[in-house]
């Protein structure tokens, strides 16, 4: 948009700016009244409390008067919002400071390059222009280093080259001489004085009169009002292009991407709160993924323990449905078993009752449970053996006095290189033969090694070491999966027939492996939770230290505000460094927690590793970095820029 030539640059009419200050006010701007055009060299002089830095924070669109109007380019500026007036500052203004206010964390360059990352301009077309602005400045052999490396006089050109960047057409020097000796002050007077010539409106905030009489017009402000105005000497005649506002033209991806490299810098100048703020989230993580792969490795010992037996197994107990199954109870007998053998469908029955015994090998006593059993256990279990036979039928009819005993019982009772087939034992003090070993188990669906045990004819157990002629349970092997529903209920109906009343249970092993299943997901949820809770704990330590990282950046967002940042790119770049420190401490955390679940299955504990808690971990890091990450980048991205750059 073009304007007439009698319109204007600048335009202020009756500004008031005023604060409160307890039970009274300041007027810190009173009715200021000017107009600056084009191509000016305007010094605005007065003492400290004049309003000087006022009148020109409200220049620069830093902030706004409480009354009165301001006009750039004839727009009024209190009509336009946030990111238009973000606009007017990346394309319109270029900020020279008394105290340089460059970034610490980057070089000289990349202090350059800032409102050209506003603006959306290329990487590499930015860093060519910063490169080149700072050799013109004399600065070609620094744009490396960073403010810390150079003197003021050079940090100083070093913000002048940024107030370039963006080829702004008017420059804003507040006391732009104030922190430098004389000798570079004269110089950064010089580069004001020859940007003018170019072309440029300068407008010059000073309390020196020597230094205010470089300008081409002086404005007196006094208690916060123009009081003098000596009147325009000369308007530079070279050629600036007018530049229209114009919103930023980096895509979103463009902004996350400059943003993740801002964030990175970030966490490498704070290198030990950026390492305790990643061993937060961490050890969340590491939690989540360690105890899930443990609940999980729980779970699949528990179902393959179960399904050992097998899926087509049905399990008859004592005592009515809705009771607790007990051996006490006296409803079923051997009877029963040899009547359900009888079934279609039915491979194996195996009738059985146990009881704790002390076992007996020379000098060496071993308490462990005895089970009486039909041969048909051995089917019914998918049991193989180790060594030696199991109890056969023959064995059950003749009462004898022979035992199968379980890996656990053999290592206890006999010596590694001993055979126990053929040995005698004694069983509460009656002489057992042992005729077989059973191979290894393990542990049961409940964590009970099913190695200790022994097993005796069941007709040799009622005899000699029960006392009473009732099971504690029947076990029965079907031949076919589909009928199983159908299986149960024949049997439900020929022992309700048998007893008249149903004084028994009948379950599956399919009912048991769900309710295992539905235990095992509970535990896994359970430790699931907790160990949220410690990436949770993770996230609000995240927000900490970003609500701390705020506080102490305040006068950097401030100057990237001053640059032309968007209450978008401060919110961005803040919730992008919350991101990258969760998503690097959730890498590693994932890392951890493998490796945690590593030791732990080495150590014997079960644990199943599978993608699902890795990647939820991982997911759950990120959210949780752009929600406690939210609330610090919302209070940086909506500051106020002059109290943010006031700030120390």
């Amino acid at each position: 948009m073009k304007h007439q030539d009698d319109t204007p640059l600048i335009r202020v009419v009756d500004a008031s700016r005023v604060y409160a200050s307890g039970d009274s006010e300041i007027r810190a701007l009173d009715h200021a009244s000017l107009e600056i055009r084009r191509g000016e060299f305007v010094a605005i002089m007065g003492q400290s409390g004049s309003g000087k830095s006022t009148l020109m924070n409200i220049l620069g669109c830093l902030d706004r008067p409480d009354a009165g109007r301001y006009e750039v380019n004839g727009v009024d500026v209190g009509t336009l919002d946030p990111d238009e007036l973000a606009a007017l500052r990346r394309d319109t203004f270029g900020f020279v400071f008394q105290r340089y206010n460059l970034l610490a964390t980057v070089t000289a360059a990349e202090n350059v390059e800032l409102p050209a990352i506003y603006a959306g301009m290329p990487q590499q077309a930015r860093r060519d222009r910063a490169r080149s602005l700072l050799a013109k400045l004399g600065l070609g052999d620094r744009t490396d280093h960073r403010p810390n490396q150079l003197s003021g006089g050079q940090q100083q050109r070093v913000s002048i080259a940024r107030a370039l960047m963006n080829d702004a057409e008017v420059i804003l020097a507040d006391e732009p001489t104030g922190a430098l000796d004389s000798r570079s002050g004269a110089e950064v007077i010089a580069l004001l004085k020859q940007l003018h010539s170019d072309g440029r409106t300068i407008i010059l905030i000073t309390h020196d009169a020597a230094v205010a009489e470089h300008a081409e017009r002086i404005l007196h402000i006094k208690d916060g009002r123009i009081v003098e105005d000596s009147g325009v000497k000369r308007v530079a005649t070279g050629a600036i292009t007018e530049r229209a506002l114009q919103p930023a033209q980096a895509g979103w991806l463009d902004d996350l991407k400059e943003a993740m490299k801002m964030a990175v810098r970030s966490l490498r100048a704070n290198k030990f709160r950026s390492a305790l703020t990643l061993l937060g989230v961490m050890i969340g993580v590491a939690a989540v993924v360690t105890m899930l792969a443990i609940g999980n490795g729980s779970k699949e010992a528990v179902m393959q323990q179960i399904a050992s037996m097998g899926s087509n197994l049905l399990l008859v107990f004592p005592g009515a449905p809705g009771t607790r199954p007990s051996g006490d109870i006296a409803t079923l007998v051997p009877a029963d078993a040899r009547e359900i053998a009888t079934l279609d469908n039915v491979v194996a029955v195996s009738p059985e009752r146990k009881t704790r015994a002390t076992l007996r090998m020379g000098s060496v006593d071993y308490q462990s449970n005895i089970t009486g059993v039909w041969p048909s256990y051995q089917i019914t279990q998918n049991w193989p053996m180790a060594s030696g036979t199991f109890v056969t039928e023959d064995d059950v009819r003749s009462y004898a006095t022979v035992i199968v005993l379980g890996q656990t019982v053999a290592r206890n009772l006999f010596s590694d290189d001993e055979d126990p087939v053929g040995k005698f034992i004694l069983v509460s003090n009656t002489p057992f033969e042992v005729i077989g070993v059973l191979a290894s188990k393990g542990a049961n669906a409940f964590g009970s090694d099913m190695d200790d045990a022994a097993f005796v004819p069941l007709s040799t157990g009622f005899s000699r070491l029960f006392g009473q002629q009732y099971l504690a349970s029947i076990n029965v092997k079907l031949a076919d999966d589909a009928k199983t529903a159908a299986t149960q209920e024949e049997i439900r109906q020929l022992l309700i027939s048998r007893h008249h009343l149903e004084d028994f249970q009948i379950r599956s092993t399919s009912s048991f492996m769900a309710a295992a299943a539905s235990t095992q997901n509970t535990l896994t949820l359970l430790l699931g939770c907790v160990a949220a809770i410690s990436l949770i704990v993770g996230g609000i330590g995240v927000m900490n230290i970003m609500l701390v990282s705020v506080t102490e950046r305040t006068r950097e967002i401030g100057v990237r505000m001053a640059t032309g940042a968007r209450a978008s790119n401060i919110l961005l770049q803040f919730n992008t460094e919350a991101l990258v420190v969760c998503g690097i401490g959730g890498v590693i955390g994932v890392a951890l927690g493998f490796t945690a679940g590593f030791i732990a299955q080495a150590l014997g504990t079960n644990v199943a590793f599978t993608p699902t808690p890795a990647l939820l971990a991982l997911g759950s890091a990120l959210l949780t970095g752009v929600l406690f990450g939210y609330l610090p980048a919302r209070k940086a991205a909506y500051m106020d820029p002059v109290v943010a750059l006031a700030s120390e």
